[in-house]
């Protein structure tokens, strides 16, 4: 086997808990050559990456509001095929994505029925992977990937991981607001839902509390309000410029810790290897690897990973006392 395709459209965490595979792959077999297919608003967190031959774009998103663009679509993803791949993994599990695989190669891999939550999925795949659904994400994400080619990536490999996030000609600006004399903390404050969010009072409260120098980041306009009226509660809090996902990285890679929600961003930092609090409401704490640098707090609501409560609201309940003294312990 020479040549395989990914399929792991979206989104930006998901991404991250697939990508950490790769490093073991080629060095357990560094001839394979290894494209990826991701929705083409993701394609800078898979940029410079040493491991992967070719990001493979599509559009997928913009069929929800231009269905007129399926055909253009459509003549995309075959035209992928023409590269003729040895094996199409199917990390995602959804019925989009099992199509799109199939869409570009005959010899696809995908989880099982009892392993996903769009089950029909699994009818497009010739080899079929049982992983439970409630693992953590990230194991799942690297046996889909590592078993059909034979090889194993047990938990010890990944918490010896090296960063496998890659910047290159990242956004000057990022450095102005990294100060010299102080730990730069970056806050990421959304998410896809509002019941995943940490109350803002209560990260202002926390970076009052260190006295360092916060920095927020935001991705549409609801966030940037929010960001704002931090910055004007906090002396230590600074905004940082809306960034791309190439510069946001190495925003991340200089910074001494990350406290944010469950959350693409948040997911970064433990790709970089960089310490981080990752805040855990309505969603499962099995998304993530805790390690010496990478910590956890999860509010006291319990989570039924096969049935996520979009209306708890408990995150709000972490104390920021609990985080204040988790994040001294990281930072010194």
């Amino acid at each position: 086997m020479k040549k395989i395709a990914i399929v792991k459209l979206s989104a930006l965490g998901d991404i991250v808990h697939a990508l950490v595979a790769l490093q073991f792959i080629k060095t357990q077999q560094p001839e394979l050559q290894i494209d990826w297919l991701v929705e083409s608003r993701f394609t800078d967190l898979l940029q410079h990456n040493p491991d992967i031959r070719q990001i493979l774009t599509v559009n997928l998103k913009s069929l929800k509001t231009q269905p007129a663009d399926f055909f253009q679509q459509l003549k995309t993803i075959r035209r992928y095929a023409d590269h003729q791949y040895d094996l199409v993994i199917d990390a995602q599990g959804l019925l989009k994505s099992a199509i799109t695989a199939r869409l570009i190669g005959k010899r696809i891999v995908g989880f099982d029925a009892d392993s996903i939550r769009e089950k029909m999925a699994s009818r497009f795949y010739q080899i079929k992977i049982a992983s439970p659904y409630d693992a953590n994400t990230i194991d799942r994400n690297a046996q889909v990937i590592a078993e059909p080619l034979g090889l194993t990536i047990s938990p010890q490999h990944i918490l010896d991981k090296k960063p496998f996030l890659f910047f290159k000609n990242e956004n000057p600006t990022i450095y102005d607001y990294l100060s010299p004399t102080r730990k730069n903390i970056l806050l990421v404050i959304g998410s896809t839902w509002p019941s995943r969010n940490y109350p803002a009072e209560k990260f202002v409260t926390v970076a009052n509390a260190l006295q360092q120098n916060c920095l927020v980041i935001w991705g549409n306009e609801a966030e940037k309000n929010t960001a704002e009226w931090m910055a004007n509660q906090s002396d230590f809090i600074q905004i940082v410029p809306k960034l791309d996902l190439n510069s946001l990285k190495a925003l991340i890679a200089h910074t001494d810790l990350l406290i944010g929600n469950d959350t693409g961003p948040t997911h970064m930092a433990w790709a970089l290897n960089k310490p981080s609090i990752t805040l855990f409401g309505p969603t499962p704490i099995s998304r993530v690897y805790q390690t010496a640098l990478n910590k956890v707090l999860k509010s006291p609501s319990l989570v039924n990973p096969f049935h996520l409560d979009k209306q708890d609201f408990s995150i709000t309940e972490i104390s920021e006392q609990a985080i204040i003294e988790l994040a001294e312990g990281l930072m010194y």
